[in-house]
């Protein structure tokens, strides 16, 4: 391989849409606690921190899955050859580091979540990602908490925490799906996922209950006076892409998984939307 395939390589294990996506999560949270202008260096440093650790945390799940990638995602850098496991475990470290580095800059609560998270990512792919349900479940705690963090970062988590919730059950469906999607190759490895646990039929029907609840629970902010109308009119056509998503599984889980994340992307659109026009209201 050539140093330009494995610079290649080397992005490719960060995920750099999911990183954006991430990173932009983290602003939506400082954004709904009102903070973005009043410490755009804090907000910044939020930002950044998180995307450094999603992307050490993709990198060194690839380094993990490396031996289940070769069945179910022979592309990605390490099975085709673009990036050593060596090369990918060290490129993970440092960008832990610098992660961390950042993180520390913060206030005391957003230091905290930082570190929790770190862990977790960590932990994972070792010893939490071939049990049924609880790798489903930290994952969407990690992609959850990165509002958390966002909301601590500023110093007001209280508007991020309905957030947190909506954002963690959502893709907790969306894991249980992937899980469907990839279960061959994680039966030939010997995990034990939900779907291999309980049948994929009923891991489907464990994921479409989860998201109904957030669906049903989406409209809080509204009924709370949190958010104006703008925010339902927004969040309203996300649930409906996401209920789509879940009836779509059942047929496609392939589909579904990747038509439930625009769900999700509009969903958090709606709480920009929706404190903006706070914003706006109060001026």
């Amino acid at each position: 391989m050539t140093a330009a395939e494995t610079i290649r390589g080397l992005l490719e294990l960060m995920r750099p849409v999911n990183v954006i996506a991430a990173s932009m999560l983290t602003f939506i949270g400082a954004f709904v606690a009102g903070g973005v202008t009043d410490v755009p260096l804090e907000v910044g440093a939020a930002v950044a921190a998180t995307g450094l650790a999603v992307g050490a945390g993709n990198a060194i799940n690839d380094y993990f899955d490396r031996e289940i990638d070769r069945i179910n995602q022979p592309n990605r850098a390490i099975p085709r050859g673009a990036v050593s496991p060596g090369s990918a475990l060290g490129f993970s470290i440092v960008l832990f580091v610098a992660a961390v580095a950042v993180a520390l800059t913060l206030p005391w609560l957003a230091v905290a979540i930082a570190a929790v998270n770190l862990v977790a990512l960590i932990a994972y792919t070792e010893f939490f990602k071939g049990l049924p349900g609880l790798g489903n479940a930290l994952v969407a705690y990690l992609v959850g908490s990165t509002f958390l963090f966002g909301g601590a970062a500023v110093g007001e988590i209280g508007p991020s925490i309905v957030l947190f919730v909506l954002a963690a059950l959502a893709t907790l469906t969306r894991e249980i799906i992937k899980d469907v999607e990839d279960i061959e190759g994680d039966r030939e490895q010997g995990l034990n996922t939900l779907p291999i646990a309980i049948g994929e039929r009923r891991a489907l029907q464990v994921a479409t209950a989860l998201l109904v609840v957030a669906v049903l629970a989406s409209p809080i902010p509204y009924l709370h006076e949190d958010f104006g109308i703008a925010y339902l009119l927004v969040v309203i056509p996300a649930d409906a892409v996401m209920l789509s998503a879940v009836i779509t599984s059942f047929d496609d889980p392939t589909a579904a998984q990747s038509r439930l994340k625009y769900g999700m992307f509009l969903a958090a659109l709606a709480f920009i939307i929706g404190r903006a026009a706070v914003g706006v209201s109060v001026l």
